[in-house]
């Protein structure tokens, strides 16, 4: 049997960017062992994935135990993998790609790296070919293994709701709008105020009550929102990565900085409207070709940075206006 590892340990949107790397490895060889090293707090969402046989779970602060270094080495040794491939392109997971002990050990040319020392632990390179976004990068490693037209494909079984969800979806009546106002980088999250402000356009012209998502330490953000709406928006009950894909699956439409939330939402064909200002929604952002993106990446002086180091924040220049007429423009288009 076939089997072949995938390096991937965070973070969540780059998680998902990588998903169409396993689902074509699953075609080209349906037999396969697909393992996937993973960070412990992204691991719930392979789960879902399956393509994967087996995620193996890292926690990249531990030296010892079973989910330290140590033992995560031991397990990818035993397991005598035919090829790793390391997408993520840092000097921590090309280590763990070649301490797996696979045969090859493939990653990026050093200039398509973040961390380009991490090429000199790889046995082969591949230059990628022209690309616009970073699924369509990822997916070009997998030539090293002779797949050159891998489809984009996005595979995920979702479970059925819990009663929390249900409960939430049916209190909505019908069709909603999904808004994500959290960001792990503040450079990231455009105002609560506003996004309030929008959910009440878009209850006023379109009678499309809004669903405020949030995670871990984002409650109080928003609560800030729904405070904001005038009572065309509700909190979101407290959620998992499945319950997340399964809100994302039923809205209407989706809007949100760049962010795990969005990219999970396109990830199962949600219309979305993406909020971008420090990062480049040509290559990160929604791949459909009807999605939307208000964009200020290319007057940002301070992109790829967690917070905004200049006296004018750009996406204080994203207009409530700006992000509604998007959302018109998407919406027109699920319509026709």
């Amino acid at each position: 049997m076939t089997r072949l590892l995938i390096v991937r340990l965070g973070a969540l949107g780059d998680v998902v960017h990588a998903l169409p790397v396993a689902a074509a490895l699953r075609e080209r060889w349906p037999e396969a062992s697909i393992d996937w090293v993973i960070e412990s707090r992204h691991a719930p969402l392979l789960d879902l994935a399956p393509a994967i046989s087996r995620r193996i779970v890292l926690e990249p602060r531990r030296l010892g135990g079973e989910s330290g270094w140590a033992g995560v080495v031991r397990v990818l040794r035993a397991a005598r993998y035919a090829a790793a491939l390391d997408v993520q392109g840092l000097l921590k997971s090309a280590l763990l790609a070649r301490l797996s002990g696979a045969a090859r050990v493939v990653g990026f040319a050093s200039g398509h790296l973040r961390e380009p020392a991490a090429a000199a632990l790889y046995t082969e390179t591949v230059e990628p070919a022209p690309y616009r976004h970073v699924v369509d990068k990822n997916l070009g490693l997998l030539r090293a293994l002779g797949i050159t037209e891998p489809r984009r494909r996005f595979l995920l079984t979702l479970p059925e709701p819990g009663p929390a969800i249900a409960e939430a979806l049916a209190s909505l009546g019908g069709p909603f709008v999904l808004l994500n106002a959290g960001a792990a980088w503040p450079n990231k999250r455009w105002p609560a105020d506003r996004f309030g402000a929008l959910a009440r356009q878009l209850g006023g012209r379109h009678a499309l009550p809004s669903l405020v998502l949030w995670g871990p330490g984002e409650e109080e953000l928003a609560a800030a929102v729904v405070a904001s709406a005038a009572g065309h928006a509700r909190l979101a009950p407290r959620t998992t990565l499945a319950d997340a894909l399964l809100l994302a699956r039923a809205a209407r439409l989706m809007v949100s900085g760049d962010t795990g939330p969005l990219h999970l939402a396109t990830a199962v064909g949600t219309p979305v409207v993406g909020i971008y200002g420090p990062t480049d929604p040509a290559r990160n952002g929604p791949w459909a070709d009807d999605d939307e993106c208000v964009s200020r990446y290319p007057v940002c002086t301070c992109p790829f940075a967690r917070r905004c180091r200049n006296p004018r924040w750009c996406l204080l220049d994203v207009s409530v206006e700006d992000v509604a007429a998007a959302a018109e423009r998407r919406l027109a288009r699920i319509a026709s």
